[in-house]
């Protein structure tokens, strides 16, 4: 598992982590029963305090992305939906329209959003894209 943490980003490093390991199970990189290195072994491979490592998995695991199983690690959990089908679609519209403001502020037109939005479908699907969602 290769995570790539960016220090002079905005985004907090703990939820970088989290980000990119919901990238690579999403893209099927990682896969349910995939163990995850410990929360030291991440720390010190990102070069990031044991903290922040452990904040990560602690969210990935309220999010039911990853389960802890007692003296054996974190492993990626079932594909098992936490939530219901309304509270998913609420999530991904907030995260649509994170996309919708960065897309005003960096002047692409509205119009063009659809077939950005297919071509990295096609791209995700194929295992194309980055952790960090960049190709």
């Amino acid at each position: 598992m290769e995570l790539r943490i960016d220090a002079s980003s905005s985004v907090p490093i703990y939820a970088q982590i989290v980000e990119q390991v919901r990238a690579l199970v999403a893209a099927r990189s990682l896969r349910r029963g995939d163990q995850l290195p410990s929360v030291r072994d991440l720390a010190a491979r990102v070069r990031v305090n044991r903290n922040t490592a452990a904040k990560a998995y602690q969210i990935l695991e309220a999010e039911g992305v990853i389960e802890t199983r007692q003296g054996h690690g974190c492993f990626i959990a079932a594909a098992v939906p936490r939530w219901s089908k309304d509270e998913r679609i609420r999530r991904v519209e907030t995260s649509l329209d994170r996309a919708l403001v960065e897309a005003f502020h960096l002047e692409i037109p509205f119009e063009e959003l659809p077939s950005i939005l297919e071509k990295r479908a096609k791209l995700f699907t194929k295992g194309k894209t980055s952790q960090a969602g960049k190709s």
